[in-house]
């Protein structure tokens, strides 16, 4: 039985909406009323034992956020992949600045990575010492920097989501974060695919962030990919030229901060469907062979953003909204800021959409 695409569609919309109110500061609660004395009442039943779910440890139910010591402001990558090995071949460029208290050094997740090089960028770029365990990356630093100054570093670096320990959970069924689709093409008809899942902490699989929800970061990604292939970024495509050598760089930028675990990026064939929503460009990226259809599936997402913007009295703040149909996804969609990524289930030829007319 098909899930319901309609309601995938319009859950991660509404997602989408929910990813930009993380950012906004809440407002002061209202002020409390003089309490009242009462008389007593019936006395209350004992409250319930609490469950803890499976997905938590046992002895630890409870969350808490992360400690702050470093704040994020923008990250900057230039990538480009290595399909024979499934490596990442990265250069990272992070603002940031201490989060309180001055800060000498870095402490970065960055999940089974060759470390190539990490540099203090300024009027003159200075390498840095680090201490490395395979999982965190502790910068040092040539000063403590306090709150109000931001500093630059850079890290090249080379990343190995295959080479990582397997891992996931019953929602999402792998946490490597970056997935090589049939990289060398050997799989019969199966496209060549990369894309990436950043939640809930995966993004760090590669490249080097504080990977927690409590931070927030604008961001720049550079890719470099086969000319033949196209791209999918968080925010827009804002350069693309072609190189000598076959390969294409393509520059996608995002101006409204996020949280790391939204940032995705997608590499393949895709045949891309505009649409348009009060002017902003709205996106359906398909295998070619389902581009007759994409509107079918996903043609209503611009009336679902006017339905959700006057509903929650916030229109749609991001810069534009694209939506990818992937191979062998690891999860059911993510709602990544800009950019939702679905499961290839969400495609269909005509023949399978007259199987489920209640959806369309």
């Amino acid at each position: 039985m098909r899930i319901s695409v309609l309601g995938i569609i319009s859950l991660v919309v509404i997602a989408e909406f929910g990813a930009f109110g993380q950012g906004k500061k809440a407002s002061l609660p209202p002020a409390r009323k003089k309490a009242t004395v009462s008389k007593a009442g019936p006395i209350a039943a004992p409250a319930p034992s609490i469950t803890v779910p499976s997905w938590l440890p046992p002895d630890a139910p409870y969350q808490p956020a992360a400690t702050q010591f470093t704040d994020l402001v923008d990250t900057k990558l230039d990538v480009r992949f290595d399909y024979a090995h499934q490596y990442l071949l990265g250069t990272a460029t992070l603002t940031v600045h201490s989060h309180f208290y001055p800060q000498s050094t870095l402490l970065l997740d960055a999940k089974g990575f060759d470390i190539k090089s990490i540099q203090l960028v300024g009027q003159k770029t200075k390498p840095l010492t680090y201490k490395y365990d395979g999982r965190q990356l502790a910068v040092v630093l040539d000063r403590a920097y306090p709150r109000d100054q931001n500093y630059q570093v850079r890290i090249a670096y080379v990343a190995k989501p295959n080479e990582l320990p397997a891992g996931g959970s019953e929602a999402i069924t792998s946490d490597k974060g970056l997935y090589f689709i049939n990289p060398l093409g050997k799989e019969g008809s199966k496209p060549r695919q990369i894309w990436t899942q950043g939640e809930t902490q995966s993004s760090s699989c590669w490249f080097p962030t504080i990977d927690h929800p409590n931070q927030r970061m604008t961001q720049e990604i550079t890719l470099t990919v086969e000319d033949k292939f196209k791209t999918l970024s968080n925010g827009l495509l804002v350069a693309s030229r072609k190189n000598s050598d076959g390969t294409r760089t393509d520059t996608w930028r995002q101006s409204l901060s996020a949280a790391p675990y939204l940032t995705m990026l997608a590499v393949g064939d895709f045949a891309i469907v505009p649409d348009t929503w009060r002017g902003k460009a709205v996106e359906y990226y398909v295998e070619p062979k389902y581009q007759s259809t994409a509107k079918a599936v996903f043609g209503r997402t611009p009336e679902m953003m006017e339905f959700f913007s006057k509903k929650l009295g916030l229109d749609f703040q991001w810069e534009k909204y694209a939506q990818i149909a992937v191979r062998d996804y690891v999860s059911g969609a993510m709602e990544n800021t800009t950019a939702t990524v679905h499961g290839a289930a969400i495609q269909a030829t005509r023949r399978e959409l007259l199987d489920v007319p209640y959806e369309t």
